[in-house]
């Protein structure tokens, strides 16, 4: 086991039914998600800190439970439960979302039943007391991670938070790390129940080309958006749906890798055009930094977020080529 001597840690922490908050006022960056039945003084975060986390792991009778959603494309030839075998937060577990999705579909780790949710988060060790911390090792700070954040909420299970910086934020911060594989967890009585406002279908795409009944954001990088750089999965071309405009998932990161403060991720998002006050959906190839946007705004308090399950690889396979809109190649039959 690899350890690094953390150092002194000057937020505060209450207690408050086995869950771990932090001041309202500490790390300007941790703004607030609650549901109607949490105490409006404490209020989970939906990014923490690592000091915040650090201090959370050592409280008597925290209630957090940290996971390692690292996720990889296939082409960058890295192995994110190898690489948790080597290196993590103590005592994290690993949550694979290739694992944790519909194995029945083509398309790439969508959404799995609820019971199915249910059983993959009790393994986990995750209770529905469970103040619940995702992060990831992207050298981006954040990638994956935001994709387990949304999935716990949309299943149900808002006391969930990003660890702000990933990874790599904990090691700047001195904290430390372990390694080999994750520890046993008895199940628990987890519960889970969809919540499908929050969820779009290729047939709501569809439909709002026409109707424009929300604002449709793209998190691929530019030049895939554009249709000028490669997909990175076969058989599927670049381009963009009708209509949507594209925020590369950076364009919402500091070159840190923390998050933009809420004030700066308006200003993203009024740059690009969207309305905060209008319905909001996110994509991206495979609903995974298209969470990421979603987190970003729920940090500027949009509450009418929802994601395109299927993204970009299912409009491209099932989309008639006038609605491939691309600078490149497109879509022929």
């Amino acid at each position: 086991m690899i350890r690094v001597t953390p150092p002194l840690c000057a937020c505060r922490l209450n207690e408050v039914s086995g869950r771990v908050y932090e001041s309202q006022r500490s790390f300007h960056s941790e703004s607030s998600l609650f549901t109607s039945s949490t105490p409006m003084s404490f209020q989970t975060k939906a990014l923490v800190s690592a000091r915040w986390l650090s201090e959370a792991l050592r409280a008597r009778g925290s209630a957090v439970r940290v996971l390692d959603a690292s996720w990889f494309l296939p082409k960058h030839g890295r192995d994110a439960k190898s690489e948790f075998r080597s290196r993590h937060i103590p005592g994290a577990s690993f949550f694979d979302l290739d694992r944790c999705s519909d194995r029945s579909s083509p398309m790439d780790h969508m959404l799995p039943p609820a019971f199915a949710f249910a059983e993959f988060a009790s393994r986990l060790g995750v209770a529905p007391g469970s103040h619940v911390v995702v992060y990831d090792r992207s050298e981006h700070g954040a990638f994956s991670s935001p994709r387990a954040w949304w999935m716990f909420r949309v299943f149900g299970h808002s006391d969930v938070s990003v660890l702000d910086g990933g990874l790599h934020a904990w090691i700047r911060d001195g904290q430390p790390v372990e390694e080999g594989k994750a520890r046993k967890h008895e199940p628990t009585e987890f519960t889970a129940t969809l919540n499908r406002a929050w969820v779009k279908t290729y047939q709501d795409i569809l439909d709002n080309v026409e109707t424009k009944e929300f604002q449709l954001v793209d998190a691929r990088p530019a030049g895939r958006f554009r249709g000028t750089d490669p997909e990175p999965r076969d058989n599927t071309e670049p381009g963009h749906i009708p209509g949507s405009i594209n925020i590369p998932f950076t364009t919402f990161l500091a070159p840190s890798g923390l998050f933009l403060s809420p004030d700066q991720l308006r200003a993203v998002f009024q740059q690009a055009g969207v309305d905060l006050q209008w319905p909001l959906c996110v994509t991206c190839g495979s609903a995974i930094t298209a969470c990421l946007a979603a987190l970003a705004a729920h940090q500027c308090g949009h509450s009418d977020i929802s994601v395109y399950d299927g993204g970009w690889m299912e409009w491209y396979t099932r989309a008639t080529p006038e609605l491939v809109i691309s600078e490149g190649r497109g879509k022929h039959l």
